[in-house]
């Protein structure tokens, strides 16, 4: 046994023991042995900025088997949404309602409105806090990132922090943190961004994890906790919830040797040739319609692969972006071997999706500080590669894959990680339960739906009921809707309305218009995604009244959800 294996053993034993006197000390609907067998188990994987077409069955040429498996047994959807960035989809999907309403329209700092709470509010609940009172057992590993993240005024002391030199305590109100807000168990980081071989703000359940093993990689760490939560829970008669919220392939680029081994040829055909592969795979395999769905243009005034004097750094971006979600992909391999191993498979509920688009950030640009360390824990430079100067894949270097990756990454569509075009809101997502799906194995489904969705469609398999008030707070009705009836094709909602709004960047959706603007510009663009669902044609000047038709409908929702835009923007 090596010393990760060893570790998640220790961490599974602390985990159970905080999880068994929580659940003693909570009243929870007694159900009967035979009721408790027909309720599915739910599991929730989310990567974190994935792009559109990185896994295998949506196109990608990364080794994607194990997904790839979960969407040829399942189904996937083309028009599934988050709300484009990292914490407000985590807020929107844990409780059922749009992120402002679940209180965080930004991140994780508190604003002092309603909306920009920086944590989860306490007039919402979250799936495992109402699973948990419908007799589940409940469980998360992964990335939180939904409470006030606290930090170090003296930037000196902030580093020492990252640095794992100096222990500060609690990473946010421990009152905040996943065991406090319905999960029995909780094994994951705290805050956001993290170094993959040796994460801050590490936790088990709220103790801090203060040492990890020299083998240590956090993806497998967070699908191994998973595997060990699945063979426990599976002893129980109780139906369970896990939640995996991984932190791949989400920048610094980090990965294991073995994994960017892989790819070290695999990128050096350029932007447009890996892009374009992609595309021809997404129409032969029946995702997308060529003649509604066209390959988005690059970036304005973007470098040809040809004339790109850092393609062996480029490359090797991109290969450590592969790695990261192939090591990923292998730990959900494990996963379904446990369901498998156990007798759980045919009667759980998989669902897969990205947390947003992929990343344009250049994150070497942000520096040091905040959420990102000076050094590793043995004194070891990091390197923030600026100018592409250190090769992306170790712990000494933070980079990521940049504008034109990130845009092959969300083939066919436009745009990016905290845009709403669909380049950055429009996620792979799969529905995977071999006993309750009963449309064609394989299969695509054009539901429109959104993260908070879950909330609805987990209640209503679960026999839960929604609360309207919890703990002794009133409680905001959800705004998601059940995806039950696309498992059995009975019908696809495809007048949705849906709204969104972050840092400026906004849209507004009804049917398939679909009116948005950029984080950049406040000037409404407006396209019929039934002929366009690429965004290349803007209509808005064909079509001024349905531009203020869908304006208005958005400045009601912003005015009656807790919306408060930047200054200036609307």
């Amino acid at each position: 046994m090596n010393k990760m294996k060893l570790f998640i053993g220790t961490v599974i034993i602390c985990a159970t023991l905080t999880g068994l006197l929580a659940w003693k000390s909570q009243n929870s609907v007694r159900l009967s042995n035979a009721t408790e067998k027909q309720r599915p188990n739910i599991i929730v994987i989310m990567a974190d900025d994935l792009g559109y077409s990185d896994i295998g069955c949506y196109g990608g040429e990364i080794n994607t088997p194990n997904i790839d498996y979960l969407a040829q047994n399942g189904i996937r959807y083309r028009q599934f949404y988050n709300t484009s960035r990292c914490c407000p989809t985590r807020a929107a999907l844990l409780t059922g309602l749009y992120n402002q309403q679940a209180g965080i329209g930004k991140m994780t700092e508190a604003e002092g409105e309603a909306g920009y709470q920086g944590h989860i509010s306490d007039n919402a609940v979250t799936i495992a806090e109402v699973l948990k009172t419908a007799g589940y057992h409940t469980a998360m590993s992964g990335k939180w990132h939904v409470s006030n993240t606290f930090g170090q005024k003296d930037p000196k002391e902030q580093l020492a922090w990252l640095n794992h030199q100096k222990d500060f305590g609690a990473f946010s109100p421990v009152g905040q943190y996943p065991t406090h807000r319905g999960f029995e168990k909780y094994f994951g980081t705290i805050w956001g961004v993290v170094d993959f071989f040796d994460p801050f703000s590490l936790v088990n359940g709220t103790e801090p994890v203060k040492n990890v093993p020299e083998d240590y990689y956090h993806t497998d760490a967070i699908n191994d906790t998973t595997v060990s939560y699945i063979k426990e829970f599976s002893k129980s008669e109780k139906p369970f919830f896990i939640y995996v919220a991984e932190n791949a392939p989400h920048w610094p680029l980090q990965a294991k040797p073995g994994d960017i081994a892989k790819y070290k040829d695999t990128y050096k055909a350029g932007w447009d040739a890996i892009g374009e592969a992609r595309y021809k795979r997404m129409v032969k395999s029946g995702l997308i319609d060529p003649s509604k769905t066209k390959l988005s243009q690059a970036p304005k005034d973007a470098l040809k692969w040809e004339n790109n004097p850092t393609r062996e750094w480029d490359a090797t971006a991109m290969a450590v972006h592969a790695a990261m979600i192939d090591a990923m992909d292998q730990g959900i391999g494990r996963i379904i071997n446990a369901l498998k191993e156990t007798g759980q498979l045919e009667n759980t509920l998989i669902l897969f999706l990205s947390d947003n688009g992929a990343s344009a950030e250049n994150c070497a640009n942000y520096g040091t500080g905040f959420d990102r360390p000076s050094e590793t824990r043995d004194g070891r430079k990091i390197i923030y590669a600026t100018e592409k100067q250190a090769i992306p894949g170790p712990q000494t270097t933070y980079s990521s894959i940049g504008p034109r990756w990130a845009h092959v990454a969300n083939t066919p569509y436009q745009y990016w990680k905290a845009e709403s075009y669909e380049g950055g809101i429009n996620t792979p997502m799969i529905a995977f339960w071999p006993k309750g799906i009963t449309v064609k194995k394989g299969g695509f489904s054009d539901q429109v739906g959104h993260v908070m969705d879950f909330m609805s469609t987990f209640c209503e398999l679960a026999g839960a009921r929604y609360p309207s008030a919890f703990k002794g707070k009133n409680i905001t009705p959800t705004t998601g809707v059940s995806l039950i009836s696309s498992f059995t094709g009975k019908g696809e909602d495809k007048d949705r309305v849906l709204f969104n709004e972050h840092f400026g960047a906004r849209y507004a959706r009804k049917g398939n218009w679909k009116l948005v603007s950029l984080a950049s510009d406040s000037t409404w663009h407006l396209y019929d995604l039934a002929a366009d669902k690429s965004e290349t044609t803007d209509l808005a000047a064909q079509y001024p009244e349905k531009v203020k038709q869908l304006s208005e409908s958005w400045h009601l929702w912003a005015k009656t959800h807790q919306v408060f835009p930047k200054p200036g923007k609307h």
